[in-house]
């Protein structure tokens, strides 16, 4: 189960992990007054920069919820065309600083953390949000429908490449092809 996710995100979560990456890449900030209980529930991955833990998936989501411990339970999951499966990583998140401030650390195995910063988001609805990780090799567009608007996409990509991301690199995903 999860078994391209889960060893690509492995082996990337660990070359992240060992390099103790929860930093913010140059010319991002994360977003400020962030409401977490805003945040929480599904969201659908409508771009990303490729890496191998997606690699040929659709149909992708993330869903938030609380842990018991105060952090946030992540679940990730995708549809592999190639295996004609569904795969599913569970993580769990952390904030960085203040609960306020949309930068997080999120693990999928162990003790070792990457950053998860999110540099815009809709403050009024919490419909769609740009997420980077520790650096610039990685990017998301996520949304609370598996669509967005025109302008919300062209809204995003602007931001994106004022703080240096190529955004030429991003893959759309596809979204209702699959039965869940």
């Amino acid at each position: 189960m999860f078994k391209k996710i889960g060893v690509g995100l492995l082996m990337s979560v660990l070359l992240i992990g060992l390099s103790g990456c929860t930093g913010v890449p140059d010319k991002v900030k994360p977003i400020q007054g962030f409401e977490l209980p805003r945040y929480l529930g599904e969201w659908y991955e409508i771009a990303r920069f490729d890496h191998s833990f997606e690699e040929g998936l659709t149909e992708v989501t993330a869903t938030y919820s609380m842990r018991d411990d105060g952090g946030v339970k992540v679940i990730n999951r995708g549809y592999s065309k190639e295996a004609a499966t569904w795969d599913e990583a569970e993580g769990k998140a952390y904030f960085v600083e203040s609960a306020t401030t949309g930068h997080l650390k999120v693990s999928f195995f162990g003790p070792f953390y990457a950053s998860y910063v999110i540099m815009a988001l809709d403050k009024e609805d919490y419909q769609y949000a740009l997420i980077t990780g520790p650096d610039k090799d990685y990017l998301w567009i996520l949304a609370r429908t598996p669509s967005i608007s025109k302008d919300v996409r062209a809204q995003l990509l602007e931001k994106a490449t004022a703080a240096g991301y190529d955004v030429s690199k991003l893959i759309w995903v596809e979204h209702g092809q699959v039965d869940a």
